[in-house]
Formats: structure tokens, C-alpha cells, sequence
């Protein structure tokens, strides 16, 4: 076709109302509803009103999602045949599996399992119990038994596998111990209960004694009887309970545990002794105690999860005992002391003994890497951030085969209709597998058709040709720098905390009722608007693009305001309130890395980083100047004193939500 069709295709964007949408949304909503009648009917509708609607495979999925647990697979052998290879014959093929597996017809499992590209957990165990079924494999309990030392909820098919290992002698008394352990630090009591069914009858805790300890542990410590205690030398059940008592007061008051601990550790086997000890220390860590290091050393050699060792680190660099953070992070697994964060901090504790030679080797394996220690590590090489050259935009012929790509049109689709979670997965496995130049045009039309998101989870996959435009879009430029200069707040920190929060999807809601491009809770918007004296506020207006904006921005403004003016802090605050930012800061100065790193939550230590490195990449594309994170991110000032006490007064009197 002629150059300007193409281009001409690519300007017109393709998510639009087309005929039929109606039909779509309805059968959605008989398929959630379990009605067969009604989503045949809407698929009829379809495909008389537009028989070339970009949704119709969506529909013929829902029906045959919907009777395949009492299909022959005639019909869903043909689906899967016409759509090969898409994201549907995908989906479709992982649920007949699993009816498969659940009828035990092992041969059609095992025709139709090798095409399967991503198999989950319940999957993959019906593969192994094919394996066993039909090829008397016994290599499939080997690969079967890991998981029983998770505390994973297993599906019932990998249950199945568990009582194999059982009835074939793979899995002994201890080994029933352990997953115990694993399962009570979960606290997840009715499932280590079922696992201590195959115990010995007088082994086995009972219910109550599990709730007892976990809802007040402190109490059943202090209560403890002789006649419990006598029986720790021979009663490995007795031992355990003590030991989840003593974990499970560790989660609410280290140093309560600690103390019970020293009074009981005695009549407990040195390998017990390290357990409990690592139980507390991890939770110490995270709690940020000084005494978390000593509890580590008393734990000595013993294994330690991946958590555990983590915060082993977290606390040795709280502490600036550097010799430990290199200590820590040797004893981590390969693959994980591999992740850019712990090579940098590696690095940094070589330098601080010296070793500069060796700390620049390690800076050099990560910098350059567009994330928060990557950016980190060329500051210790006196790197400033420079952009890479951005690509050459995609040619007419590449937009045209991304406009034609099926995947593409009916994630765009999807996501067109405000079915976003099906859209966003479709688009997901649409570009995997795509090079460079197919990933940039995707971006292209993503953000061709608002949706910002979209282009850039496209964008950021390249390897080697990079356009940062489209991993950074700005859009709502207007909005965003007026607020920003109202405040005398950084525009390129805002939109680093937007691409953050939301992705720019104006509509965006969260799990827990967050809305739009901000995030914002109702009872956060409301309560700012009052600040403000945003006249006439409803709480229906917290997802307007401008109120939504203006809320945001003034709840931000405010949050720095709070905090000494620093936006790691702000950052922090935004994410898991302004009370946990403060308590989270050390008695003394602390690096502004240091306090990211040792964050106690997953996510805001996650969410601060991804904001401070989006923050500086979108000041580099604003400002004509160099960027440094290191100098971004600075120094936490200590917490409490009358200074804290002042910092908060800013609301008079009225402590930030």
C-alpha cells in the first residue's frame, strides 16, 4: 500500500466506538454472571451488527471458558488452532488443561501441554502427576518435593503430589516440622494444622493451643507451666510451640522476645537456638532497632531466608558497619546478590575500606542501568546522566504492521471499553518477543490512542534503541508547571511521582479506592480541599483531571513542607503516610540511600525509588543542565527534637493524613 495510507491509518487512532461495543460489554457481563444463553445470544448480535468487530475472539473465548470443564475439547481444539500463538489461545489452553488434569486424561494433558508457554502452579503439578501416571516417572516427585518447604497455598493438584511424597517416603518427620515453621510464620494456622495430620496423634498441636500463641503470645510465655517445660527434651511438638511463640511476639515487640528467649533457649537444640534468633533479628531489622545485629550474630551460621539476609544488610548499613554489609551480601544466593542494589552496596562497602579499584568494577556492571542504583553507581563514578541518542521513529511500514498486529488492536480495544485488566495482560503477551523497532512503533500507536501506559511498557523493553520521549510522556504540561510554579515545586518530581502513581491513566483506581492521576484517597482530597478552601468540592470531583491535579500537588506541597523541605521524605510520606516517614529516620543524619534501602515496607521502599530516578530523568528531559541522583536524594535529617515538633506545626496543630 501507498506510504500516506499507512501514516494517514496511524494518525486516525484505532481506539474508537465501533459498532457492536454494546454487544461486547453485555456479553462480558453474562460471562461474569455464569449466563450461557445470554453471551450466545450477544455473540450472534456481534456478528451481525460488525462481523469484523477486533473484540469477536474475546467473546468466543467466553463461551467456551464457560462450559470447559464439561467440553469434549472438539471445539476448543479448533479455537486454539485458529488463534495460535495469541494471548486467548493462551488463556483458553491453560484452562483445559486444568479440566483435563482434574478428569486425569492424561494423554490429551500431555498432547496439549508442550504449546502452553507459561504454565502456573497448578499447572505444572498436573504435569507432573501426568509424568507419574503415565510414564511411571519418578524424577517428577524429585522436581515435586521443593514445594513442600514453601508456605505457598498449594492448588489441590499439587496437593495430590504431597500425599505421593508421603505415601513414598520423600518426606520425613522433619521434613513435615519444617513446612509447620513456614506455614506458622505466615500465620496461616488451619493449613499447618492439615500438614500436622501426619504427625504422630501425640504430636499433633491442637487448635487451640495454635490460636493461644498467635493472638497473644506474650501471654502464653508468661503462663508457661513446668509441666510443659519438662516435656521440651523429648516432645519436638513442645519445642515447636514455644518457638512459634516466641517468633509471633518477635512481629509486635522484638525485645519482649528476645527477653522471653534468653530465659528458655537452654533446653533448645543449638540449630533451634539459631532459628529463634534469626526469627528476631529479621524482625528487629525491620523494626530498625541497633540491638538487630547482635540478634543476627547470636543467630551465627545458621541459614537464613533471602528476606532475613536482606535485612541483615539493611541493619549493617543503618549501622555503617560496612565489614557486615560485605559479609551479609556474600552469604546472599548468587542470583540474588547479583540485583543491581546489592551490587552497589558491595561496592560501596569495598570502598569503604579502601578497595576502590574493586568497588569501580562492580559500579561498572550496573551503571548506566536506567533505575535508581544504576544512577546511584554512576554518581560514585563521577558520571553525570546523559540520555541516550533517541531512536529514529518508526518507518510507515513498521507502524502498519503494529496498527495490523491482532494483539495490539484488541488490547487497544480492551482497554478502549474499560476492560483494562484484560487489555493490559493482551498487550503484555503481544510484545513479547518483539526487537527493538517493534516495541518503539507499538509505543507509537499506544500513545497515538491515549494510552500512555501502554506506550510506555513498550518503550521501556528496548535494548538498544531508546526514545525516553516515550518513556516519559508529559502530558497535561499546562496543568502540571502552573501548579508546580504556584507551589515552588520541582515539575519534573511531580510527574515523577504521576508516572508512578497512575501512568497518566486519568480514571485509575486503586485496590483501596485511590483515584485518578494522583492517587488519592476521598477522605486525603477531602480533607485537603478544606485546606485549600476549594469552594464547592463534592467528593465525585477527586478523579477531575484539574481537581485531581490541584488536590494532589497541594497534598504534596504540603507533605515537604512537613518534612524538612526533603523529598525522599515526601516521597515516603505520599506512599505510607507522614507519621511512618518520620519514625522511619535514624537518631543521626542518615544517607538519603541508606533510608530508601532500609525502608520497612516493600512497596513505598520500591515506590520511593521508582519516584526519585523517574524524577531525575524527567528533569533532565525538562532542564538543560546535569542531573545527579546522589545530590537528588541527599542527607535524612534525624528524627524527634523541637525541630519535628515545629515542622509539624505548619498545619497548626493538624497532623498531615
Amino acid at each position: 500500500m501507498k506510504r500516506w495510507f499507512w501514516l494517514l491509518l496511524f494518525l486516525c487512532p484505532l481506539a474508537i466506538a465501533e459498532p457492536g461495543d454494546e454487544n461486547v460489554l453485555a456479553a462480558r457481563e453474562a460471562y461474569r454472571n455464569g449466563d450461557p444463553v445470554r453471551l450466545g445470544k450477544q455473540l450472534e448480535a456481534l456478528r451481525a451488527h460488525n462481523p469484523n468487530h477486533q473484540l469477536e475472539p474475546w467473546l468466543e473465548y467466553w463461551q467456551l471458558s464457560q462450559r470447559v470443564d464439561d467440553s469434549d475439547g472438539v471445539d476448543i481444539v479448533r479455537f486454539l488452532a485458529r488463534q495460535s500463538g495469541s494471548y486467548l489461545a493462551e488463556k483458553l489452553r491453560g484452562e483445559w488443561l486444568k479440566a483435563l488434569g482434574k478428569r486425569q486424561q492424561w494423554d490429551a494433558f500431555q498432547r496439549e501441554y508442550p504449546p502452553l508457554v507459561l504454565a502456573d502452579q497448578e499447572i505444572s503439578c498436573y504435569a507432573m502427576q501426568g509424568r507419574l501416571a503415565v510414564q511411571h516417572d519418578p524424577t517428577a516427585l524429585d522436581e515435586a518435593r521443593p514445594l513442600w518447604f514453601s508456605s505457598l497455598d498449594l492448588p489441590g493438584s499439587c496437593a495430590t503430589l504431597m500425599e505421593q511424597l508421603i505415601v513414598a517416603g520423600r518426606i520425613d518427620g522433619n521434613d513435615v516440622w519444617e513446612r509447620i515453621r513456614r506455614l506458622l510464620e505466615e500465620r496461616k494456622l488451619s493449613a499447618a494444622r492439615q500438614v500436622a495430620e501426619h504427625l504422630p496423634k501425640n504430636q499433633i498441636p491442637t487448635a487451640k493451643v495454635l490460636g493461644d500463641i498467635a493472638n497473644k503470645p506474650q501471654r502464653f510465655l508468661d503462663k508457661l507451666p513446668g509441666s510443659f517445660l519438662a516435656q521440651l527434651p523429648h516432645s519436638r511438638m513442645h519445642r515447636e510451640m514455644l518457638l512459634f511463640a516466641v517468633a509471633r511476639l518477635a512481629k509486635s515487640d522484638p525485645a519482649a522476645a528476645a527477653k522471653a528467649w534468653q530465659k528458655i533457649e537452654g533446653k533448645f537444640s543449638e540449630s533451634e537456638r539459631n532459628y529463634a534468633w534469626g526469627q528476631i533479628a529479621w524482625v528487629a531489622a525491620r523494626s530498625h532497632l541497633p540491638e538487630a545485629l547482635s540478634w543476627y550474630a547470636a543467630a551465627k551460621d545458621s541459614p537464613l531466608s533471602e528476606t532475613q539476609l536482606a535485612w541483615l544488610a539493611r541493619a549493617a548499613l543503618r549501622a555503617q558497619d560496612w565489614p557486615m554489609v560485605q559479609r551479609a551480601i556474600l552469604r546472599m544466593p548468587a542470583q540474588m546478590a547479583a540485583q543491581p542494589d546489592w551490587v552497589y552496596w558491595r561496592a560501596r562497602a569495598l570502598a569503604a575500606h579502601g578497595l576502590q579499584t574493586e568497588a569501580n568494577a562492580l559500579y561498572l556492571k550496573i551503571a548506566g542501568q536506567p533505575n535508581f542504583y544504576g544512577s546511584l553507581a554512576d554518581d560514585e563514578l563521577g558520571r553525570t546522566l546523559s540520555l541516550p541518542p533517541s531512536a529514529t521513529p518508526p518507518s510507515a511500514e513498521e507502524l502498519a504492521a503494529a496498527v495490523a498486529n491482532p494483539g495490539l488492536q484488541q488490547a487497544l480495544a480492551l482497554i478502549r471499553l474499560d476492560m483494562r485488566t484484560e487489555g493490559v495482560r493482551e498487550w503484555n503477551w503481544t510484545m513479547a518477543g518483539m526487537d527493538d523497532r517493534q516495541l518503539l512503533a507499538a509505543a507509537y500507536v499506544a500513545r497515538n490512542n491515549n494510552a500512555l501506559d501502554r506506550a510506555i511498557s513498550a518503550s521501556v523493553r528496548t535494548v538498544v534503541q531508546h526514545d525516553y520521549s516515550l518513556r516519559y510522556p508529559a502530558p497535561f504540561r499546562n496543568l502540571i508547571d502552573a501548579q508546580a510554579k504556584e507551589l515552588a515545586l520541582d515539575p519534573g518530581w511531580i510527574y515523577g511521582l504521576l508516572r508512578q502513581e497512575s501512568r497518566f491513566v486519568t480514571n485509575a483506581k486503586s485496590s483501596v479506592g485511590a483515584k485518578g492521576l494522583m492517587q488519592l484517597m476521598p477522605k486525603t482530597a477531602r480533607w485537603v480541599a478544606k485546606k485549600i478552601g476549594l469552594k464547592g468540592y463534592r467528593a465525585s470531583d477527586v478523579a477531575e483531571t484539574n481537581t485531581n491535579v490541584t488536590l494532589g500537588t497541594n497534598y504534596l506541597h504540603m507533605v515537604l513542607a512537613s518534612l524538612d523541605n526533603q523529598p525522599v521524605l515526601a516521597v515516603a510520606a505520599y506512599n505510607a503516610g507522614p507519621g511512618r516517614a518520620r519514625r522511619w529516620r535514624a537518631e543521626q543524619p542518615l544517607e538519603g540511600a541508606i533510608y530508601v534501602e532500609t525502608i520497612p515496607f516493600t512497596e513505598t521502599r520500591d515506590y520511593v525509588k521508582k519516584v526519585m530516578s523517574n524524577a531525575m530523568y524527567y528533569s533532565a528531559l525538562f532542564e538543560d543542565k546535569e542531573q545527579s541522583l546522589k545530590s537528588r536524594i541527599g542527607v535524612i535529617g534525624p528524627r524527634g527534637g523541637a525541630k519535628d515538633a515545629e515542622k509539624r506545626s505548619v498545619l497548626k496543630g493538624e497532623d498531615l493524613p
